[in-house]
């Protein structure tokens, strides 16, 4: 029990701080290190209370895929070069529609929490219905497959627009650049792509020519 509760009390230290350090720190590549610091310590956490599950996904899905898809984009986007614009005191648009999305999103958090809170009908854990036949994996799949499958195939497609986005923002022409072209190489002929030449006896051939 107190190895438990060491364990405990250390992840969720370790994921406070990284927490923290994702929405302070300066460097955007550091923000998101923080950010799969934190995924990976929420996931011991889930682990630790029975649901192997979600932690895995945690560490699998956010940390293998997530956490290093932002990462790219990051380095791609080259964020870490730009001026920090607001603490420079620059003329920056973006700040006032984060601002505004920012307080949307605190908003719907106080009302998802004072619903929970004072909602009456809310089953208690002791009057839950556990089934030990069925794990919490095949249980979650279950839901997530059935009733939420539509939500789940919505994430899944705003996860490919994302990354269509970020291709479009990062793609640059660059001229003076020797480039392939693959329509080219693959629609050649043996009549296009050979050339038979006649060489005379004690003569060289310029291949130039």
């Amino acid at each position: 029990m107190l190895a438990h509760a060491f364990f405990f009390y250390f992840f969720s230290t370790i994921a406070i701080f990284s927490a923290l350090m994702v929405i302070t720190a300066r460097s955007t590549i550091n923000s998101v290190f923080f950010l799969i610091l934190d995924f990976i310590s929420v996931g011991c956490l889930f682990i630790m209370i029975g649901a192997e599950f979600l932690g895995m996904i945690l560490l699998i899905v956010y940390v293998g895929a997530v956490a290093v898809l932002f990462l790219f984009v990051v380095m791609m986007l080259n964020v870490a070069s730009q001026k920090q614009s607001w603490f420079s005191g620059k003329k920056a648009t973006h700040i006032p529609s984060g601002l505004i999305v920012s307080i949307l999103i605190l908003l719907e958090l106080l009302v998802i929490v004072g619903g929970w809170k004072y909602k009456e009908d809310i089953l208690s854990s002791s009057s839950l219905i556990v089934n030990e036949n069925i794990s919490n994996t095949h249980q979650i799949g279950l839901v997530m497959y059935t009733d939420y499958i539509l939500y789940f195939q919505m994430s899944g497609l705003i996860l490919l627009l994302s990354m269509i986005g970020a291709i479009l923002l990062t793609y640059r022409k660059r001229e003076a650049v020797k480039t392939q072209s693959y329509i080219n190489q693959i629609s050649r002929e043996p009549s296009t792509s050979i050339e038979l030449k006649k060489v005379d006896f004690n003569k060289g051939v310029k291949v130039d020519d």
